[in-house]
């Protein structure tokens, strides 16, 4: 019987992940390559993985180090990516280089001080894990480029990112002191399991958060002539007021929310504002995200139509901005605490909405 280890086995669902992913990739966004690389990498690591473990080859753990710098900045700017106005700006060189450096000391370390080379990706995971955990202290809003219906997704992925990273270095910790009381006796089965789960958590992240990117469009291009045109000094509370009377009417008027592949920065070009602003005039005023605010206008739309048409309930999901039935049920429910059918159901025995 041929036996296959089961980091092979994970390679094949990374795999799987990525080329569903490249199948409903629309060509745009060039910044997507991030999150592909990042994918890419996750897989090679899983096939070293095998080879180390499965069938004992030692020669790749160089390797397998050198990969674990390469993965920690990749994540890092991969959801940095999101938080930019563009994608010209996330592949700027200048942007891109200093995560490289990273990269350098552990090669030169694995070249004359390999048992220095380990310590040097505790701290880099440690530094890039707390970096995507400051990042995402600024809420779901930071995510400029993630689709309004999924952002909450992509901020959760980047959170599970931020955490595998930092955990990692817990259980290098934990792996010393095995070593120290033991002598090590639990350590393989402890790097294998947490590096299988590891893989596969971060790959599953990393592909949410890759599809809930919008694509790249006109918006993008002229980004910059609009954000140009606006100051990014700080409002004051009229200023704030003015930006969310204008996007309501333009939510009401222009039923803005109906784009199902609508992101803050589109928002924020309508608006001619960049898009902290738009962020913080929402959030001031409103007490709410970006995301909340645009699905509190998608599901008064469902509710419209849910009592004034016999449309059904999955068209009513598209009709009315959502893109997935999840996240449509997940925020009527918020919304109105009770399910799409059963408020249909409410309307026909009553006659009236219930949400009056």
């Amino acid at each position: 019987m041929i036996f296959i280890p089961l980091p092979f086995v994970l390679t094949i669902l990374l795999a799987i992940i990525l080329v569903q992913l490249l199948r409903n990739r629309e060509a745009g966004n060039r910044a997507d390559m991030f999150f592909i690389g990042l994918i890419g990498t996750y897989m090679l690591q899983s096939v070293l993985l095998g080879l180390r473990w499965g069938y004992d080859i030692l020669a790749v753990l160089p390797v397998q180090i050198l990969l674990a710098s390469i993965i920690a900045g990749l994540s890092y700017l991969s959801f940095r990516s999101l938080t930019v106005q563009n994608s010209d700006d996330a592949l700027r060189a200048d942007k891109i280089w200093p995560h490289s450096l990273p990269v350098l000391v552990v090669f030169v370390l694995l070249l004359i001080r390999r048992d220095l080379a380990a310590l040097a990706i505790i701290v880099i995971f440690l530094a890039y894990g707390l970096a995507l955990l400051r990042l995402s202290f600024a809420g779901p809003d930071v995510l400029i480029a993630a689709r309004l219906d999924g952002i909450m997704r992509s901020y959760r992925a980047m959170q599970i990112t931020a955490t595998m990273l930092i955990g990692s270095v817990i259980v290098d910790i934990l792996i010393n002191f095995d070593f120290l009381w033991n002598s090590g006796r639990y350590s393989p089965s402890i790097i294998l399991v947490t590096n299988i789960l590891s893989l596969l958590v971060l790959g599953a992240a990393a592909g949410v958060a890759l599809n809930n990117r919008t694509n790249a469009d006109e918006d993008e291009r002229d980004e910059g002539k609009a954000h140009a045109l606006v100051s990014e000094t700080a409002l004051t509370t009229d200023e704030h007021l003015a930006i969310v009377t204008e996007l309501d009417a333009l939510m009401r008027d222009k039923q803005l929310y109906k784009d199902m592949e609508l992101n803050l920065k589109r928002i924020a070009h309508r608006l001619r504002r960049p898009p902290r602003h738009v962020s913080e005039a929402v959030n001031r005023c409103r007490g709410i995200s970006v995301s909340v605010y645009v699905n509190n206008f998608r599901v008064e739309e469902a509710c419209r139509l849910l009592q004034e048409t016999d449309e059904p309930v999955t068209q009513i999901t598209f009709a009315s901005g959502f893109l997935t039935k999840s996240n449509f049920n997940r925020e009527f429910l918020r919304v109105t605490g009770i399910a799409p059918k059963t408020y249909r159901n409410q309307i026909i025995m009553s006659g009236t909405s219930i949400t009056e």
